[in-house]
């Protein structure tokens, strides 16, 4: 028998003799049983494909002529890490891209990004090959299968053209066909599994070459060891070294350096930081024609903390927030000469003077736990949240346990607004049938709305979807992650989760349950049946070949779309039209001007979310519409190609990780794998194909399972340490090459950067210089009294930039400035790169600019 007219998606025009409240519920039971699927493909994929296009010319067009946002690398990189240099030519971009290898990128970019396009090329390939399964194997197979006598009479709502290339509509004569799905289902998973196997011995290659590189071999990190829970009575420098003896007797002695109590430190010098930028933006407001200022001085209300001095009343906003500066730096300054060396915290550090030695105790750590302590490898200095050390273990489990609650929560709060673009914005059919108003416009402009369906709700949910990674970043914070990094891959599993659940399981088949439901309760009523009886006849695996038959379609005409997303991101629209328009309409501070000419940092978690989201898609949907996989694979090989030019040229890497991505990217695609079985197996059970076929798309799901134990078993240990045992010979401390360090300061370079950190000084435009005294009252002392004199866990002394060799205390003092005056030449980033309130946000560790702060 058949699926013709049966179940969602059957009969496109069931729910087109109800009325009121009625149609609703056969429009959310079936809400893509439209007549016009085809016309948004085609617009959708004429849309596209027309844009990229467009798009990459005005890129190619302007770049040249814009090089500070197109190829900022260039300038600013040192020789080390610049680029290959570009030619003016239309199309000279090219070529230098093209040639660009693998180990190449390694050195101009580093490790992460090279990662990062060696997953975008693996996801190329994969789908590349699996294109061939489902162009030449699965489409011929459900077209030949089809039921051509029903075919014929939906072929004039025009959706023939995808109908006969899903198995909704295989013949009861042809069942025998879907062992062919059955057999598609091991190949893809032979396939996927062969080429994660492949890319994971590759990145233990490229690990192992990292570990050997000069950068990570000469950088304190690498052979020093966090320490967290410390109690009470090992809370000192001879404490750490106790516990990490405890852990791995080593024959070289370590240095260490317990974690200080900061107080309010850091709070105070954000608030600090807020009012110097709040400042330079009144101050570049009022001062935008300073030959000519407002009549009346900016004002605003001080904040809640502070109102009760003034009575609520609007203040003078460059006296309130000069004062406010000026306490502030007293304030500090006082704190950090006040700081106690014997307050200290439940965390330190332990730095050895070989690398072998730091990783043999880390790995001996993983299984030993002195004291309830936990000892691990360090992350580099500026990667660590330093508000998270000094939690517990218990505070830590709590936070992450309210963290997990509010992911719930908000994804659950989604279910709502996602269901109703499922219904309505991916079908303007359903929209037309409950609203007369509108009903008469669509059938009049059909061609033009099906180009908005096409268009609209893949565009909308895109734009929704661009405000979550901020949203969990903050929420991975408040969850205790210590480093930058495990915060990074902890946001993209949680988008990832978010997505595949909201966005692909609920968006899928919530209509699909929903019609199940109410077809048993009908049943129960009407016939007055058992409730077994009336799930038998409720049909759930029937209903369901044809829900996700219908949503298909949508998820064809959204990959097609990213086609435009990867374009947009090589011409750095949103970029571009928001500086413009800032600079346009707007008074930019100095500060702004600057940070817009500094190469912006690239978002790992958003992008790998964003590809494994896409490769779960298409794998969940590849035996019920193969044309998501030469989709996919469009997509991947044009956006490896873009990608590596916006890495090798325009982006950085503001954490570099060395490559730690990778294992969390290897067991999503293992999950999306096995999640896209259990979609194959209850196709193949929904196109009534037997349980016998679906008993034999089991065993793939295990052969994953047994790639990823084989591949963790095999390969972690080696990616993650250097060594897992050293040599305890003290004769053999001193090799051939290996130069002993014996002046590394871990107090400093794992010392809280609120202790050493200089203040923000407000920037003001060097055209405004000559009413600044009318208007403003800056800093009353310089930055030389804002270090902690004789605290250990402060930076080196500051050099005098007049006097080389000297530092600031020997030099003659300087004269002292209320304010920093910015000429118009020098609103550039190059001029400020070295500056720890700028390198913090824009210049990674200072590695591309041949600083690294790790050496």
């Amino acid at each position: 028998m058949s699926n013709q007219g049966s179940g969602p998606g059957g009969n496109p025009y069931k729910c087109d003799g109800l009325k009121g409240a009625d149609q609703l519920l056969c429009r959310i039971q079936d809400p893509y049983s439209g007549t016009f699927h085809a016309n948004a493909f085609w617009a959708s994929l004429g849309t596209s494909i027309a844009f990229m296009i467009f798009i990459t010319l005005i890129f190619s067009l302007m770049r040249p002529r814009n090089t500070i946002v197109y190829a900022p690398k260039v300038k600013y990189a040192d020789e080390k890490h610049a680029p290959p240099k570009i030619g003016k030519g239309l199309f000279d971009w090219i070529g230098p891209v093209t040639r660009s290898k693998e180990g190449m990128i390694i050195e101009k970019t580093g490790l992460d990004a090279a990662i990062f396009l060696r997953f975008t090329k693996m996801l190329r390939n994969m789908f590349l090959a699996l294109s061939i399964v489902g162009i030449a194997i699965l489409i011929p197979t459900n077209v030949i299968g089809s039921d051509k006598e029903f075919i014929k009479t939906i072929s004039a709502g025009g959706q023939s053209f995808f109908v006969t290339m899903t198995p909704q509509y295989i013949s009861a004569q042809r069942k025998g066909s879907l062992w062919v799905h059955v057999v598609s289902v091991w190949v893809i998973d032979i396939i996927v599994a062969f080429l994660l196997w492949r890319n994971y011995v590759a990145i233990v290659r490229l690990r192992r070459q990292y570990f050997d590189s000069p950068e990570y071999l000469m950088s304190l990190h690498s052979r020093t060891l966090m320490v967290t829970d410390i109690p009470p009575a090992d809370r000192t420098d001879e404490g750490i070294l106790r516990l990490a003896d405890q852990v791995e007797h080593t024959a070289g002695l370590p240095r260490a350096a317990i974690g200080r109590n900061v107080k309010e430190l850091p709070d105070m010098i954000e608030e600090h930081d807020e009012a110097v930028r709040e400042l330079e933006s009144v101050l570049a407001k009022y001062l935008k024609n300073p030959d000519n200022l407002p009549t009346k001085r900016p004002t605003m209300r001080a904040s809640k903390k502070y109102r009760a001095n003034n009575g609520g009343d609007k203040v003078d906003a460059i006296d309130y927030l000069t004062s406010r500066i000026r306490e502030l730096e007293m304030e500090i300054n006082h704190v950090r000469e006040s700081i106690d060396k014997r307050n200290a915290m439940p965390f330190g550090f332990a730095s050895y003077e070989r690398i072998e030695d730091a990783h043999t105790v880390a790995y001996a750590a993983q299984k030993k736990h002195p004291q309830g302590t936990t000892i691990r490898l360090a992350p580099r200095p500026h990667d660590l949240i330093w508000q998270n050390l000094p939690l517990s273990k218990k505070q830590r489990g709590w936070r992450r346990v309210w963290n997990n609650f509010w992911i719930v929560i908000l994804t659950l709060l989604w279910i709502a607004p996602n269901a109703l673009i499922a219904i309505f914005l991916s079908n303007l059919t359903n929209l037309s049938s409950i609203w007369p108003g509108f009903s008469h416009t669509f059938h009049d402009h059909t061609v033009f709305w099906s180009a908005v369906q096409g268009i609209a709700s893949p565009a909308l949910t895109s734009l929704i979807y661009l405000i979550l990674p901020i949203i969990f970043r903050r929420l991975s914070i408040r969850g205790g992650d210590t480093s930058k990094t495990s915060r990074e891959r902890h946001v993209a599993t949680k988008l990832y989760a978010f997505f595949v659940f909201n966005n692909l399981i609920i968006f899928s088949v919530f209509s699909v349950v929903y019609g199940f439901v109410a077809a048993v309760v009908k049943n129960r009523e009407d016939d007055h049946k058992g409730v077994w009886d009336s799930v038998v006849e409720g049909q759930f695996f029937l209903k369901l070949l044809g829900g996700l038959s219908g949503v298909s379609y949508f998820w064809v005409v959204w990959l097609l779309q990213r086609q435009l997303g990867a374009a947009a991101d090589l011409a750095q629209m949103i970029n571009l039209v928001w500086v413009w328009f800032c600079r346009t309409f707007m008074a930019p501070t100095p500060r702004q001007e600057i940070e817009w000419t500094a190469p912006p940092p690239f978002d790992y978690a958003v992008y790998y979310n964003y590809f494994l989201f896409y490769a779960t898609v298409a794998l969940c949907f590849s035996t019920l519409q193969p044309l998501v996989l030469p989709i996919t694979a469009l997509y991947f090989a044009l956006d490896y190609w873009l990608k590596k030019y916006l890495l090798l040229y325009v982006l950085i890497t503001k954490n570099e990780s060395g490559g730690q991505h990778w294992r969390m990217l290897f067991n999503r695609l293992i999950f999306a794998v096995c999640l896209a079985n259990v979609v194959m197996g209850l196709v193949i059970r929904g196109a009534d194909g037997g349980w016998l076929k679906v008993y034999f798309v089991i065993p793939p799901a295990f052969l994953m399972l047994a790639v990823k134990w084989y591949c963790a078993k095999t390969f972690d240990d080696q990616m993650i340490y250097y060594t897992k045992a050293t040599l305890k010979d003290p004769e053999n401390l001193a090799e051939p090459g290996k130069k002993v360090r014996k002046n590394d300061r871990i107090a400093s370079r794992f010392g809280h950067p609120a202790l050493y950190k200089p203040l923000m000084t407000p920037m003001v435009h060097a055209k405004a210089r000559h009413v600044l005294s009318q208007v403003y009252r800056g800093r009353l002392d310089n930055d030389a009294a804002s270090t902690a004199a004789g605290y250990s866990d402060i930076a080196l002394d500051p050099m005098s930039h007049s006097h080389p060799g000297k530092t600031a205390h020997f030099a003659p003092a300087p004269q002292k400035e209320m304010f920093e005056v910015v000429p118009e030449n020098r609103l550039d980033f190059q001029h400020f790169m070295n500056r720890a309130e700028f390198a913090d946000a824009l210049g990674g560790n200072g590695e591309l600019y041949g600083r690294p702060d790790d050496l």
